[in-house]
């Protein structure tokens, strides 16, 4: 299937979901939706650098918290419309990687995961010492009185907002999969040395890849202050979200844009239901024990299980 038609099938699908979400009345159903596209979007964007390119990147909830915060300072400067500082925050995320990438991806394997983990550290360290977005104290967002679109709630802008998000993080992934760009990745990949003896572009690859990687993880928490109302430090470099981001693909299955797909929606659905039935204290070991369980059984993820079933049957 070429890359327009999936992008077309893609959006087509987004738009029926938002036309039929328009009358659910149950606000939490639209929530714990929202937060299952939202590591939809995470696990997508963490596979491309750490899935495709075998760059394990740690600093997840940095790129995150950075559009989320160019959401608070966007609102307190100048009021703008939300889908403006969604894209606002998707570039400051997407300069973001470029600027990290350029200074670690000379570097490889544990010393990249560790300079990335050093990212978050810093701008955690920033953010909480820069009072005009609130600081350690946080900053309330306040929402419009009237929903545009004549939506019934808040909610539901957030969510469509967040369909729409998911639906183009699919199609970017899926499309550099299929590309010339996802074959350079992938021969990084699997022996960078060889690829650059081959005349692959390394270096210039991997700064394209961790900035899209970066815009996408921003583009994800650029709707986080509306979400909560309330952003503080702590919430928008939750622990949560370096932790999903890298969990999901390893569980769906990293060489594929359908693995973090299917990771993102198993282990984000079981989270929600057990923040229902039991604690959200259990989501964290919920994680680990399923990584342990497929890093055992299945250490391709399911998308490498189905694969070895495939190969077997035929």
């Amino acid at each position: 299937m070429r890359t327009r038609t999936f992008a077309a099938i893609t959006f087509a699908i987004a738009i029926a979901v938002m036309a039929a979400s328009r009358w659910v009345a149950n606000d939490y159903f639209l929530s714990a939706a929202y937060t299952v596209l939202q590591f939809i979007v995470l696990a997508t964007a963490w596979n491309l650098l750490g899935g495709y390119t075998g760059y394990v990147n740690f600093g997840s909830a940095a790129f995150f918290a950075a559009g989320a915060y160019t959401t608070v300072f966007l609102h307190k400067a100048l009021q703008l419309p939300l889908p403006v500082m969604i894209v606002a925050g998707t570039l400051v995320a997407g300069l973001l990687g470029l600027a990290v990438g350029y200074l670690t991806l000379r570097m490889r394997g544990v010393f990249f995961a560790i300079a990335t983990l050093a990212l978050s550290v810093v701008l955690y360290t920033f953010v909480v010492n820069w009072n005009y977005v609130g600081g350690a104290r946080g900053a309330y967002i306040i929402l419009p009185r009237e929903v545009p679109f004549g939506l019934p709630r808040y909610i539901h802008l957030l969510y469509f907002a967040m369909v729409l998000m998911t639906a183009v993080a699919l199609i970017v992934a899926r499309a550099i999969e299929r590309s010339f760009f996802g074959r350079g990745l992938a021969a990084i990949r699997d022996d960078e040395i060889a690829a650059e003896c081959a005349g692959v572009p390394t270096l210039r690859l991997k700064l394209l890849a961790a900035t899209i990687s970066g815009a996408l993880m921003g583009m994800a928490g650029t709707t986080l202050p509306y979400y909560l109302s309330y952003v503080e430090p702590s919430a928008a470099f939750n622990l949560s979200y370096a932790v999903n981001s890298i969990a999901m693909p390893l569980i769906g299955g990293m060489t594929s844009w359908l693995g973090p797909l299917i990771g993102a929606v198993l282990l984000g659905t079981v989270q929600q239901v057990v923040q229902v039935t039991v604690s959200s204290a259990w989501n964290l070991l919920i994680v680990g024990v399923l990584l342990v369980v497929f890093v055992t059984l299945a250490p391709n993820g399911i998308m490498g299980w189905v694969e070895a079933w495939r190969r077997r049957k035929s």
